[in-house]
């Protein structure tokens, strides 16, 4: 059989969607002879290329109808399977695109292809589909959220439980399966110092889950972010999701152990993981090693901020990432954005995912990396997006892209908003065993003396409730080719790509050594 004409595959695509929605007449039947199959008739396709392109086709146009299917599709599907030999084809389309997000430009390497794990799950008829529990807004000894079933018999009975805690609480689900609940309890609260978990069970009637869960609260007064009533300092570093030792994404716990044992052995209670959510292996670890967390989406530099499209693209990363998330207690800080230019379609544009994370999870704060003005040595951190985040974030490389290492000496910080802020990237590039005086930029020398004259001049600023250095470890970036030196590497890590320490981690990881010896010692009196 002759393969099919990119026409054919859509009508066919077409043909999938009338069939299953009982739109019958959408398009007149295929040409050449080709029969308007359903999905569950695979054999039409010659190649797997115009299979995945008549399921992407159908798939776009169940979106563009606003239409709930999924059901339907997977019965489909289940009509085609064999009792043994049946086979998962999944195709990933990597390339970039200007109304994307990220944009085509970015300053890491994206890599392509599946870097996380595919599961297929058997669930029972009736399941549950989704759950929040987390402490109530405003409380420390009352837990509340909501759960969700999917399948027929959405009506039944769902009983959340702490079972260490003696706590729990029936409630009965709506026709859309749904429902909300509130009850008392007696907890240990999650801290980095304590990173208490506790087994978190809801049982429906066909279905039951039980996850690791910690309970804290975390709120702004002033410049001060409190973590269960506290002030509390961010001790961090900022990394991106790449593989120690290794090229690739971060894709198993063993990887995230690694890194994040890194952030640890450093002395920090807190790390930026940078610029796209990362894989649930680090979060998950995260909760459990007591490491604060700031979770972003790759809303990066300059995406269409005009385009509907893009801005729908934006909003979906956010949803799925809190959607995946929102039970880590670790994570206190949804970023919504890094380094963008400022204009007003691009702070309508960030005004409106910061709304969108309050709507989704109202139990969070909301940050960016926001754009600050200079003169001469004052920053001004004055960015309209400032009033509708909950702490500031604020980019700065003063002794690296901005003047020599002394400079910080003599730079003050401003701020128009009574807000918290964090420094989220400082640094400065030397790969590793590269040596020379502290005058001679690209060695070792010199960045330890950037962050020499950088964190006393982080210390006088008077809102600055955290910080996170750029970054823990080296990483692969296109737009970093200078050879010999950067080889496109982004040599800011504080460590090299093979896990090698520079002269800076040890004069940071002293720093934040002292600092939490100080935090220790007030929290005891």
């Amino acid at each position: 059989m002759a393969g099919l004409s990119d026409q054919e595959i859509e009508l066919i695509a077409q043909r999938i969607v009338a069939d299953l929605t009982g739109r019958g007449g959408v398009t007149p039947a295929p040409s050449s002879g080709s029969s308007a199959a359903p999905l569950r008739d695979i054999g039409i396709f010659d190649t797997i290329d115009e299979a995945v392109k008549a399921a992407s086709i159908a798939f776009c146009q169940f979106d563009q109808l606003g239409l709930k299917k999924r059901n339907d599709i997977i019965a489909s599907i289940r009509q085609s399977m064999r009792e043994h030999g049946n086979a998962l084809i999944v195709k990933v389309d990597d390339r970039r695109y200007p109304d994307a997000v990220p944009p085509t430009m970015t300053d890491w390497w994206n890599y392509g292809g599946l870097t996380r794990d595919v599961k297929l799950l058997d669930m029972p008829a009736t399941f549950i589909q989704d759950y929040f529990v987390q402490l109530e807004k405003g409380s420390r000894n009352r837990v509340a959220g909501w759960v969700r079933l999917d399948g027929a018999g959405q009506r039944q009975r769902v009983t959340v439980s702490i079972p260490e805690a003696g706590a729990s609480a029936t409630v009965a689900t709506d026709d859309n399966g749904y429902a909300t609940f509130a009850f008392p309890a007696n907890l240990t609260l999650w801290s980095p110092e304590s990173p208490k978990l506790y087994q978190v069970s809801l049982a429906a009637g066909t279905d039951r889950v039980s996850e690791s869960i910690g309970f804290r609260s975390i709120q702004t007064a002033g410049s001060k972010i409190l973590l269960n009533g506290n002030p509390v300092f961010l001790r961090g570093v900022s990394m991106h999701g790449e593989a120690p030792f290794r090229a690739g994404r971060v894709f198993s716990e063993a990887d995230a152990r690694i890194l994040l044992g890194w952030a640890k052995e450093l002395g920090c209670n807190f790390v930026r993981l940078a610029h796209y959510p990362h894989d649930e292996a680090m979060t998950r670890l995260a909760d459990q090693m007591g490491l604060l967390v700031w979770s972003e989406v790759p809303v990066y530099w300059a995406v269409q901020w005009e385009n509907p499209a893009t801005y729908a693209k934006a909003e979906h990363m956010l949803a799925e990432n809190i959607a995946r998330d929102k039970n880590r207690t670790s994570i206190v800080l949804w970023s919504v954005a890094n380094e963008t230019p400022l204009s007003e379609p691009r702070t309508k544009f960030l005004s409106s995912l910061a709304a969108k994370v309050r709507q989704l999870d109202p139990t969070r704060l909301v940050t960016a990396a926001t754009l600050p003005h200079t003169v001469e040595n004052t920053t001004t951190i004055d960015d309209p997006l400032g009033q509708y985040l909950d702490v500031l974030g604020l980019n700065e490389y003063v002794g690296w892209y901005d003047g020599a290492p002394a400079k910080a000496d003599a730079m003050q910080f401003r701020t128009t908003y009574d807000k918290p802020l964090v420094m989220s990237e400082f640094g400065a590039e030397a790969p590793f065993g590269n040596h020379g005086d502290e005058d001679t930029a690209w060695t070792e020398e010199y960045q330890a003396n950037v962050y020499r004259h950088q964190l006393p001049m982080l210390q006088r600023i008077p809102f600055l409730s955290g910080m996170s250095a750029w970054a823990l470890v080296d990483f692969r970036c296109p737009r970093r080719f200078l050879t010999g030196i950067q080889d496109y590497y982004n040599r800011k890590g504080l460590l090299s790509d093979r896990g090698e320490k520079k002269e800076a981690w040890f004069l940071l990881r002293d720093f934040y050594g002292a600092m939490g010896a100080a935090a220790g010692a007030v929290a005891k009196r």
